[in-house]
């Protein structure tokens, strides 16, 4: 071997030795012979370096999973031999091999026992345990490699082509019928030797045993002789948990309800027997979560077969089953209660399913009844915060945490669904008692208190959040817990947690204001105050903002009262943040907090009472501040060098913008804003931010703000924006980049679409400078291998065929014929090309869409000059020559629906030129392109028929056969 290519195997080594052991490892692949060098390296043992055996135990693997046909039966031989003298050599070395090599080694076994136990290495399994008998570098090794050949045979996590499947079945059955029963007796009398000795190999055989139990004779291992060598390992401290695992795995194996029920309930009879139902004693937790794993195995395994005696009427079995289930009820209690989390979580499964079996039982006995109320204070008890929880700065931990408690909530959603007067009392109980002491209560039990009334809102769900009407019931019990709530002072506490699960139930339950508005004006401030909008933790004011508008959205009828009030009290909230913060302190909300406080400024005062001239006054003191910044740092960036200050600057511009638009969210159309007398303020806004897209500096994100607030304009003031439109459109077309004019389209087409005929003019004026925009993009060069580039402009033609689309079927057509003949077929040509040559289905359906409707507005008698003529020398070729091409997949869902637009392009036609048509297909251009003439006659037959059904499945069967 090439001893200095070997030096760069060596994970110190450097960049041209580690590619030089690349390029030999290539090389000794490829060859034919090479591999044999390594055989012979492994079995002579010529090497000490581990890195050298790995890389020689990687050669063979190629050899066998990549070139084991072309071999012949000799050099078959060779491998078999290697591998057995290697495996015997490892029994008398002096030391073992490093687990990485062992790992390999058993890969490699592994994938030689996949290519040839079922046809030269029958006796695999035979050879392997004669050669290694009980000894325990041998056990290690073929430990291993039986986890290795599970991860090839069995492994559902692992993606098998249909032929390796087949494989793996037939080599699944093999070993059933000729050597599953030895490998278990095997597992056995390693258990037996190494249970006191060898622990770590004890474990490695229970993961074995483990592994394999889900597709073998379950009889082999479910019998006293196995399952009593399983259980006394439970009593071995390190052997246990490997135990635990292996015995939910022969639980969790599909077998016969009756005798799953036998099989769990003579375990727990034994586990019970020998003191492990005792968990109080147990202070292993890294146990318990195996052994809490294990009952909710045993659990829901029981649950199961219930359904299932049920289901087929074994009453009698049903009955016995349901016993034995309530019988674990009390030591998955005491897991669920467990203080470690990760104990209590692994028995959610059962509890659950638990639950489901008591709801589909007509009556519950009282001992049933406990076990709900036992769950239910459980679940209640562990919904609670510990006092490591870092509210402020969440991590893995947290993380876990708020996970697990999802998975409480699920099961608090089920209890609700068994038993929801018990769940409404025991809230109710527990959230009255924490309330009349909460000064004194710690912050944990008081979170939790309200946390649970929040959620009642879904374990005891209401349409359209009325749960203050209907069930008097559960509404008086709600109401009484709201009014407790917000009166008993409780948004005073001084916590994190507390604070926001207080505004997160007051806007769960808004409704309750709608029977109780006495409360409102002492909720209003305490959103407004300290302990909401001008919090100590920015967490809590950035939640609260959110919280305040949806707040104000449900309620804006019952605060008329207030709302100047609410007004001055936020206006400091709603100042335009500097870029740079002025005396170091950031601003109390940001940019995003803030977008939702105009926006709840603006229902305020678009839904108040006010008359209309008041509500234009309060409009414009919202705004008026916005423009006058916006005036004022636009001129401050025009000056401005420093790069960072530009983009500082042009943030804070697009905010001001943002704020305006979202000022506007109050208004459903143009009617509310005239009612309002707010038209002309926007049109001053219009007036200040259009002017910012001829600024050469930082346009990206001045131009993305201004086109939004043009979306929103042209829905609030109709065509009281057209004035503005030309101007920001010559502006926004000015040196563009693919994504300016891929978000400026969208605004082009709105227009279209709203104002068709009215902005006729305009369109026909800008059509041919946005096509030329579009073009001069799409053919500027870029970098082979930039995908960012390549998406961005595959987006924008996609844009730029939607917006021939949007022409076309808003009846703007002539908008396109009054471009001049030179333009039109510019652009015509363009829709071939996305038609034909571009493999992209999305783009290719929107071009045949195009083209089918211009054939039906220019494709008649009367249509535009000239189009026939094109429609014989380019559409019709094209709905035959797109299907055709290599990158045309029928087998992709997209594709398929651009396919169905070639059907109905060609029906178009049809519909437009008639027999003419039919006569041109039948006689030109098909036999051009060799199409036989009955195939001839029969598309021309379909095509003729009422029912563009029949085409579409013609054309898809058509071209699959010309594909062939």
């Amino acid at each position: 071997m090439d001893e200095h290519a070997l030096l760069g195997l060596n994970p110190n080594a450097d960049a041209s030795h580690r590619q030089r052991a690349l390029a030999y490892f290539e090389q000794l692949k490829e060859s034919q012979d090479a591999w044999q060098v390594c055989a012979e390296a492994l079995v002579k043992e010529l090497y000490s370096d581990d890195h050298v055996k790995f890389f020689c135990f990687q050669v063979l693997e190629h050899q066998i999973k990549f070139r084991h046909a072309g071999l012949s039966a000799v050099q078959q031989q060779l491998i078999r031999e290697t591998l057995m003298k290697w495996l015997q050599s490892q029994l008398m070395s002096a030391q073992p091999e490093k687990v990485f090599i062992r790992n390999k080694a058993a890969q490699v076994f592994a994938l030689a026992f996949v290519t040839e136990y079922l046809t030269q290495w029958p006796k695999f399994f035979f050879d392997i345990l004669s050669l290694i008998g009980l000894n325990p570098r041998g056990v290690d090794l073929y430990l291993r490699t039986l986890m290795a050949i599970d991860a090839e045979v069995v492994d559902r996590d692992i993606l098998h082509s249909s032929e390796e499947t087949r494989r793996n079945t037939v080599i699944k059955d093999t070993m059933r019928e000729q050597c599953i029963p030895a490998l278990v007796e095997s597992w056995y009398q390693i258990l037996q030797a190494y249970q006191q000795t060898h622990s770590e190999l004890t474990c490695q055989c229970l993961e074995v045993v483990g592994t394999y139990v889900s597709w073998i004779d379950l009889s082999l291992i479910a019998n006293d002789r196995f399952v009593n060598l399983l259980l006394s390992h439970m009593s071995v401290e390190v052997l246990r948990e490997e135990a635990c695992d292996c015995l939910f795995e022969i639980v969790n194996k599909g077998m016969d309800p009756v005798d799953k029920t036998k099989l769990v309930e003579s375990l727990c009879q034994v586990l019970q027997s020998t003191g492990f139902f005792n968990i109080e004693q147990e202070e292993d937790v890294d146990f318990l979560a195996k052994f809490s794993k294990l009952v909710n195995g045993m659990g829901q395994a029981l649950v199961v077969s219930w359904t299932k005696l049920v289901k087929v009427g074994n009453l009698e079995g049903a009955q016995d089953t349901l016993r034995a289930v309530e019988a674990k009820v009390p030591l998955t209690l005491q897991l669920l209660a467990h203080e470690d989390d990760d104990i209590s979580a692994n028995v959610v499964g059962f509890c659950y399913d638990y639950l489901h079996v008591l709801k589909q039982l007509p009556l519950l006995t009282d001992q049933q009844k406990a076990n709900v109320e036992a769950i239910m204070l459980a679940v209640m008890k562990k919904l609670t915060y510990d006092d490591e929880y870092n509210f402020e700065n969440e991590g893995e931990d947290e993380a876990m945490f708020v996970e697990y408690r999802k998975q409480l909530k699920l099961l608090l959603d089920r209890l609700a669904q068994v038993s929801p007067e018990l769940l409404l009392e025991t809230v109710r109980r527990v959230f009255t008692s924490t309330m009349q002491s909460w000064q004194t209560a710690s912050f944990m039990e008081v979170e939790v208190a309200i946390r649970l009334v929040y959620m009642l809102g879904e374990a005891l769900p209401a349409s359209q959040g009325a749960h203050f009407s209907g069930d008097v019931a559960k509404a008086s019990a709600l109401q009484d817990m709201m009014r407790t709530l917000v009166t008993c002072g409780v948004s005073g506490y001084h916590h994190i947690s507390v604070t926001l699960e207080f505004f997160e139930t007051v806007v769960r339950y808004d409704k309750f204001f709608i029977v109780e508005p006495q409360h409102i004006p002492s909720v209003l401030m305490a959103f407004l105050d300290h302990r909401g909008l001008r919090h100590g933790s920015p967490k809590v004011r950035s939640r609260v903002a959110y919280l305040f508008s949806r707040f104000v959205k449900t309620l804006h009828k019952h605060m008329n009262a207030f709302i100047e009030d609410i007004l001055n009290r936020i206006q400091d909230l709603l100042e335009l943040s500097p870029p740079v913060p002025e005396n170091g302190y950031p601003a109390l909300l940001t940019s995003d907090d803030q977008l939702f406080v105009f926006e709840t400024a603006g229902v305020l005062i678009v839904n108040s009472e006010f008359p209309a001239e008041r509500k234009q006054a309060l409009m414009r003191n919202l705004l008026s501040p916005l423009m006058e910044r916006f005036q004022l740092l636009l001129g401050k960036l025009l000056q401005e060098q420093d790069e960072e200050r530009q983009a500082a600057l042009a943030d804070c511009l697009s905010h001001a913008v943002g704020f305006a638009s979202r000022t506007s969210k109050a208004f459903s159309n143009k009617q509310t804003v005239k009612q309002c007398g707010c038209s002309e303020v926007y049109r001053d806004c219009l007036e200040t931010f259009v002017p910012a897209l001829s600024c050469p500096i930082q346009k990206g994100a001045l131009r993305s703000g201004v086109r939004t607030f043009l979306h929103r304009m042209i829905i609030c003031l109709e065509e009281e924006v057209l004035p503005f439109i030309p101007a920001a459109s010559e502006h926004m077309l000015k040196d563009c980049e693919a994504k300016d004019l891929q978000e400026f389209i969208p605004l082009i087409n709105q227009i279209t679409a709203k104002f068709k005929a009215q902005v006729s003019p305009f369109l026909q004026q800008v059509f041919m400078p946005l096509v030329q925009a579009i073009f001069e993009v799409l053919s500027r060069p870029a970098e082979e291998n930039d995908q960012t580039a390549a998406l961005e402009k595959q987006m924008l033609r996609r844009s730029y065929f939607a917006f021939i689309q949007a022409m076309a079927s808003s009846g703007m057509n002539e908008v396109m014929a009054n471009q001049g003949v030179e333009n039109i077929e510019r652009v015509l040509f363009t829709i071939i090309q996305g038609a034909v040559d571009i493999p992209d289905p999305v783009a290719q359906k929107t071009c045949f869409i195009i083209l089918s409707k211009l054939v039906e507005l220019w494709g008649g008698k009367d249509g535009l000059v000239g189009f026939p003529d094109f429609i014989y020398k380019h559409i019709v070729p094209a709905c035959f020559l797109a299907p055709l091409k290599p990158t045309f997949d029928l087998s992709d869902a997209q594709t398929v629906l651009t396919l169905s637009e070639v059907a109905l392009t060609l029906k178009m036609i049809h519909v437009k030129r008639g027999q003419e048509f039919i006569q041109y297909l039948q006689q030109d251009y098909l036999p051009s392109v060799q199409v036989t003439p009955d195939i001839i006659q029969e598309l021309c037959q379909v095509l003729q028929q009422p029912d563009s059904k029949v085409l579409k499945n013609y054309i898809k069967a058509f071209f699959q056969q010309a594909k062939l």
